[in-house]
């Protein structure tokens, strides 16, 4: 939550101090810093947002599942303990204790019982809480009144079980709104934005911000392409850290989770502008609309408490969608490696009894948001000739590549190692292929190339993706190629769902057997 106390996180004497002096630096260290570069300061404030943080929906996701799990634990105790052995086998019992349960969850999601504000002060929505149970357990009851419940559990028994699960509800939601307070003082469950465009409109979002009773946002800094006079180095206790450009490269150290751009709509140039240099990032883009006159319908805008945002780009694979996707990878990594260890282990020896060197080879690739990584391989070139940056893409009959690696290459065994690294976390099973850090396209990198090219690092890369199953891997020797792989890792992204994984992943096997570009 950024209340007036938060924003006291900044000394503001110091910061203007500091600010001042990186100002003035910048004009005599411009021609030495790249473009895009962070300046000092603003790289300290990254640091201090570089460890993930739990987003409220991720939170509240578990919570939601620890109730159900704790209701439907108290039911079946009493359910066993309760009645005697006779009356219903276990299976029954734990049939009504589900239902009870998972219907008062479901009833409590639709009371909104499950939102910040209510989860932050139970004691004021009792109704949103103790209703959704009571009406489930009315429900289930009424059912199966027909089936003579009544004579099977008694009327006692039932009341119990009514009163205590109205207890556990109490109890459970004054200990978790007092969890949420604890994690939103130190940062644990907050959502991280950074202001775009300074001046007037930045200090009202701020304070409209600031008087949200239940705003989880924390502000990380403020950037504007505009100078002191239009844009003051503090808004409302909030330092300027850098221009727009330098954002770019601000968002990849951090974990940020919401871009919020503080322009007027009729600024429709500069909003274009800036979306053109974002979007490219994983996270939200949201326009501040508390200020402008022109009103949408409201299923238009998105709300940080009552101040209201339009919905520019979402994060993709976000939230509950990530942990599935982790699920999904971690499930098929190791089917695949109960499948294909032989191989993996007949390859290994192969690779080295036939030359000289390391069986495996380790390259630095681009990975989620250009963090870099280190992808896992069979080595398929004679060591001394090994190309660790990919500079020069193999050819056809390259003579850097052993006989065994061009096997190994055109039947993409070489790449069976990167289960590991999905197991590590830095690669999906799905997703666009990662490329080396300094390929390129002649003598181009792959970004001057496409524009947006790093787009495709809105999420994780893959062992396989939409690009290679529809004929676009192995050597890119032509702008084309690379336009191409990138058109189809984009439509991926937009269009991802675990059904589009799990074909990719039926498909993959299919598709190896064109070699044509495979070298």
């Amino acid at each position: 939550m950024n209340t007036p106390e938060k924003s006291e996180q900044f000394n503001l004497d110091n910061i203007r101090k500091q600010v001042s002096e990186i100002r003035t630096r910048s004009t005599e260290e411009s021609s030495e810093r790249a473009s895009g570069e962070l300046n000092p300061y603003a790289r300290q404030i990254a640091e201090q947002f570089r460890e993930s943080n739990q987003t409220p929906s991720i939170i509240i996701g578990q919570y939601r599942l620890f109730e159900f799990l704790s209701l439907l634990a108290l039911g079946l105790t009493l359910l066993v303990l309760g009645a005697s052995v006779s009356d219903h086998p276990l299976l029954l019992k734990a049939a009504l204790a589900i239902a009870v349960s998972g219907l008062a969850t479901i009833f409590m999601q639709v009371a909104d019982a499950y939102q910040i504000p209510v989860l932050r002060s139970p004691h004021r929505f009792l109704h949103r809480i103790l209703g959704p149970w009571a009406v489930a357990f009315a429900g289930i009851t009424i059912a199966l009144f027909p089936f003579a419940i009544h004579k099977v559990y008694s009327i006692t028994l039932l009341a119990t079980w009514l009163a205590t699960g109205a207890a556990f509800l109490l109890v459970a939601r004054l200990l978790f709104a007092y969890g949420i307070r604890h994690w939103a003082r130190n940062g644990v469950m907050e959502r991280r934005a950074v202001i775009i465009g300074g001046g007037e409109p930045a200090k009202e979002l701020i304070r409209a911000l600031e008087h949200q009773p239940d705003n989880d946002i924390r502000i990380c800094g403020i950037f504007d392409d505009r100078g002191e006079k239009r844009s003051p180095v503090m808004v409302a206790g909030y330092p300027k850290l850098g221009t727009v450009a330098e954002l770019v490269e601000f968002a990849r150290l951090t974990r940020v989770d919401m871009l919020i751009i503080a322009l007027p709509i009729s600024a429709e140039d500069r909003i274009l502008q800036l979306l053109k240099m974002l979007w490219v990032l994983p996270v939200d883009i949201r326009l501040a609309a508390h200020a402008n006159k022109l009103r949408f319908r409201p299923r238009a805008y998105s709300h940080v408490g009552a101040v209201p945002m339009l919905d520019i780009f979402n994060k993709p694979i976000r939230d509950w969608d990530g942990v599935a996707k982790r699920i999904f990878d971690i499930f098929f990594s190791l089917l695949a490696l109960a499948l294909v260890w032989p191989i993996m282990l007949g390859a290994a020896i192969a690779v080295k009894a036939t030359s000289k060197g390391p069986v495996f080879f380790m390259q630095k690739r681009h990975g989620f948001n250009n963090e870099i990584i280190n992808v896992f391989k069979f080595r398929s070139m004679y060591t001394h000739m090994s190309d660790p940056t990919a500079r020069n893409a193999v050819t056809k009959n390259d003579p850097r590549v052993t006989p065994v690696g061009r096997f190994i290459r055109k039947t993409s065994i070489d790449e069976l190692p990167q289960i590991f690294n999905v197991l590590l976390g830095g690669l999906s099973l799905v997703g666009p292929r990662p490329h080396a850090v300094l390929a390129a396209s002649h003598n181009r990198t792959y970004a001057d190339v496409v524009e947006g090219y790093f787009a495709r690092h809105r999420v994780k890369p893959g062992v396989t993706g939409w690009a290679q199953i529809n004929g676009w891997r192995g050597e890119i020797d032509s702008d084309d190629k690379i336009r191409f792989r990138t058109a189809y890792d984009l439509y991926y992204i937009e269009n991802w769902s675990l059904l589009f994984d799990l074909k990719i992943l039926f498909l993959t096997p299919f598709r190896l057997f064109n070699t044509e570009n495979a070298y």
